[in-house]
């Protein structure tokens, strides 16, 4: 049987469930859409992608969306691989610390959106009360336009560093123990084989783990609906939840499509950077 025999039912698997929907979404960014058929209509050419580009409100879901991934993502690496790195060691109790990071995974995230947003409560929420025992004054974490982005950092941070922490341990535990022995047999500090060894063979891990962490972090859509809805103001309104409002609260499908393959575009433009970026360390280290 030739090869093709074997990939072919794959391909068209991918074809339905990735190809159609692209194809569709594109068509009707060209399109007027009529919204008693869901067909595509007139062909308007780029007339959606240049309003997409003069709504501000657009321009302003991309800066914010931009805002959260530089600092997002940064933050979790940093506490992904530090906290693995701090519980690799050999110390009791080190296993039930592992699987305590392991809850935030199984919680779905409009669930954590729902129970922060609890938590954070100006009036009732527990964590004012709690930074009110040392002496703090109340927080309105979710409705400052300056603490609202902050909120939803730390909120997506609490859910997702432990799927780093994860990887970054299993990384860790398959590093060579011979070269970690012949480092320690060199009277290298333990400053030293963090810097000198461990870091560069666990460069491309951290690499390819950045980068499927930021294919999730740029869907960010359901932990900001859950717990500031995009608010105060426009202060949250990530880009994937505005298309969602336009698309189905506005109904505007055909513009909220341009929109879409706008994202798809820049997205696919910074993988493409991401990769080759990835390659050079791994041909460095």
């Amino acid at each position: 049987m030739q090869r093709w025999t074997f990939v072919t039912p794959a391909i068209l698997l991918m074809i339905a469930l990735l190809g159609y929907p692209i194809a569709y979404t594109l068509v009707i960014s060209f399109s007027e859409l009529n919204l008693a058929t869901f067909a595509p209509g007139a062909w308007v050419g780029f007339d959606h992608y240049v309003a997409a580009f003069q709504d501000e409100k657009f321009l302003n879901s991309l800066v914010v969306t931009g805002v959260y991934l530089v600092t997002a993502l940064p933050l979790q690496m940093v506490l992904g691989f530090g906290i693995a790195y701090l519980i690799n060691a050999e110390w009791r109790g080190r296993g039930i610390i592992r699987s305590l990071f392991l809850v935030p995974l199984a919680v779905a995230p409009v669930v954590a959106g729902g129970i922060w947003k609890l938590l954070l409560d100006p009036l009732w929420g527990v964590t004012n009360w709690f930074i009110g025992i040392f002496g703090f004054p109340p927080v309105d974490w979710l409705g400052d336009p300056g603490m609202a982005m902050v909120t939803v950092v730390i909120i997506d941070t609490w859910r997702w560093t432990p799927f780093i922490v994860l990887i970054a341990s299993a990384a860790l535990l398959s590093l060579p123990k011979d070269v970690m022995e012949a480092a320690e047999m060199d009277g290298a500090s333990w400053v030293r084989k963090l810097w000198h060894v461990s870091l560069p063979l666990l460069t491309p891990i951290i690499a390819a783990t950045f980068i499927v962490r930021w294919l999730g972090a740029v869907k960010m859509f359901d932990i900001v609906l859950a717990s500031t809805r995009g608010g105060p103001g426009q202060a949250t309104n990530v880009v994937n939840l505005y298309i969602y409002e336009e698309a189905f609260r506005s109904l505007h499908f055909a513009e909220s499509s341009a929109m879409a393959i706008i994202v798809l575009v820049i997205t696919m433009l910074l993988m493409v950077v991401f990769l080759r970026t990835t390659r050079k360390l791994e041909e460095k280290f």
